[in-house]
């Protein structure tokens, strides 16, 4: 990065296209620089390349099925025990609940006490039978008491408190056209609203009836952390049908096989059987969307095919530090300031270019990136976790906003402190250093979450594709995957760090002597 910088010649007009021109000669200067484009160019190529070179280094897997999409495009679970019939039109089904407990097989030894806190029992009404397909369900569960959920990302509380032969609980389902409405109740008696669902498009005829899941458990947290299979079993009693059920009787069967979210051992398996006037019915896995962490299993997210950002990122770095510092080092800086007296401006086209250049060369080094990725990780037997099209397009357009406004940031630094090294120092060490520290496990998932609110790495959870639950349990850690900050929050922390450099910048560069 030695070339010859072209100096921005006097002349231009001033006047409404002054701006363009002083553009104009800043992109001169850099296009005129080989080291600087060549430095561009890199800063794609390394993106490209070590998300390859992570995924290699990944043991080859035996193979995992596809991950199923809910009605939103998500990626979703939908493994569990069902028993139902079929009902035709409007209607409702209700169900009183008296017991959930866990029944996972350890051998011979015995059984693990428990229940998983998102075990899960009660009635559910499903568009169809395939993976994926629209629901509402009203349930009990382990921990969390009474929750209607439904298209696998809503989730509404209920009657608090566990569920137990003093203490039971009432369930309905009522269908009216394309809205499902869940009540519960205490007492069978006095009802209760818990919530209503709309699902959009549903047919005339559904499956509906009784259902058990259980998710599988997490065992301990950051390295060593596992999971283990969790299978429950629910105590029903007598089921009140209204409308149009065409009978045949109650059909049992495995939605989803052990489930990507649950699992049988080799002591336990799925069923029902008639217990007095209900049901016993024992069942695994989980209707839930898919998340990251332990949860996640073998398979890749969007963002693992773009661990290579951070080294492109430190390129932008220092090619935006010394897109500034350059003209200082060989005085430059006051040809540059004597044909455009106002610095800001100056600053300013510096940094569109700067920026904009950056920007497209993340874009196409991120599109380029992911297909990619997702074609290598099948290669080895890896499933990749499929993502609405708008969260692929923002975790695309996120990593190309990441490196031009990381690199408006070094540019700033470079301004202030006019000398390259210490510049890329601060800005590496603010920006890259502490994303590879939480995210590595390196730092404890405390301080990890802390460096990832306040310094500049924030930004990189522009990058995060998977959403974080409440309702389902994992491992929500830097090392996992998850930042402490949504991803346009933590993006406005690395802007916001940004701006203040810029503007201090500024003021200096009013200030001071060139």
């Amino acid at each position: 990065m030695t070339s010859t910088i072209t100096p921005y010649r006097p002349g231009a007009r001033v006047g409404r296209d002054g701006f363009r021109q002083l553009l104009r000669a800043e992109w001169t200067k850099f296009r005129t620089v080989r080291g600087w484009v060549l430095g561009m160019a890199a800063a794609a190529l390394a993106m490209v390349v070590f998300g390859l070179l992570a995924i290699a280094g990944g043991a080859a897997h035996g193979g995992a099925p596809p991950v199923p999409r809910g009605p939103g495009g998500e990626a979703v679970n939908d493994s569990f025990f069902f028993v139902h019939q079929v009902l035709e039109g409007d209607g409702s089904i209700t169900v009183p609940v008296s017991s959930l407990t866990d029944v996972t097989g350890l051998g011979p030894q015995g059984h693990a006490p428990g229940i998983s806190p998102w075990a899960k029992a009660g009635l559910i009404v499903k568009e169809g039978l395939a993976q994926g397909s629209a629901y509402a369900a009203v349930m009990v569960t382990g921990a969390h008491g009474v929750r209607m959920q439904y298209d696998y990302t809503h989730d509404v509380a209920g009657i608090a408190g566990a569920v137990s032969t003093q203490s039971p609980r009432w369930l309905r389902l009522v269908r009216s056209g394309d809205m499902i409405t869940g009540y519960d109740s205490a007492d069978g008696i006095s009802w209760v609203r818990v919530g209503t669902a709309r699902l959009a498009g549903l047919a005339s005829t559904v499956q509906a009836g009784l259902f058990v899941a259980s998710p599988e458990a997490m065992s301990g947290s950051g390295v060593g952390a596992g999971t283990s299979p969790a299978v429950a079993a629910a105590g029903f009693g007598p089921v009140g049908l209204r409308g149009q059920w065409p009978g045949g009787g109650w059909k049992g069967e495995q939605l989803g096989g052990g489930g990507t979210s649950g699992s049988y051992t080799n002591t336990t398996n799925g069923g029902f059987k008639r217990s007095g006037g209900g049901f016993t019915v024992t069942g695994a896995g989980d209707i839930a969307p898919v998340v990251g962490g332990l949860a996640l299993g073998p398979g890749f997210t969007i963002e693992n095919f773009l661990v290579g950002a951070f080294a492109g990122l430190i390129v932008v770095i220092v090619v935006g530090t010394v897109f500034i510092t350059a003209e200082y080092r060989r005085g430059l800086i006051r040809t540059t300031l004597a044909a455009s007296p106002r610095r800001a401006r100056v600053l300013a086209a510096k940094a569109i270019v700067l920026g904009s250049l950056a920007f497209a060369g993340g874009l196409i080094a991120a599109a380029a990136a992911i297909p990619l990725g997702e074609r290598r990780a099948r290669a080895i037997g890896f499933r990749v976790i499929p993502v609405t099209s708008l969260t692929e397009l923002r975790v695309v357009a996120g990593t190309a906003l990441l490196l031009a406004v990381a690199g408006v940031l070094a540019l700033a630094i470079g301004a202030i402190l006019r000398r390259s090294a210490a510049a890329v120092a601060i800005v590496v060490a603010a920006t890259v250093l502490p994303y590879i520290l939480a995210v590595s496990g390196i730092l404890p998932a405390g301080p990890a979450d802390w460096v990832l609110r306040v310094t500049p790495a924030a930004g990189f959870a522009i990058q995060q594709s998977l959403p974080r639950y409440t309702q389902v349990i994992s491992t929500y850690t830097p090392s996992s995957g998850y930042f402490p900050l949504a991803p346009w929050a933590g993006f406005a922390v690395l802007c916001g760090y940004a701006a203040l450099a810029f503007g201090t910048a500024v003021v200096l560069l009013r200030r001071r002597d060139s």
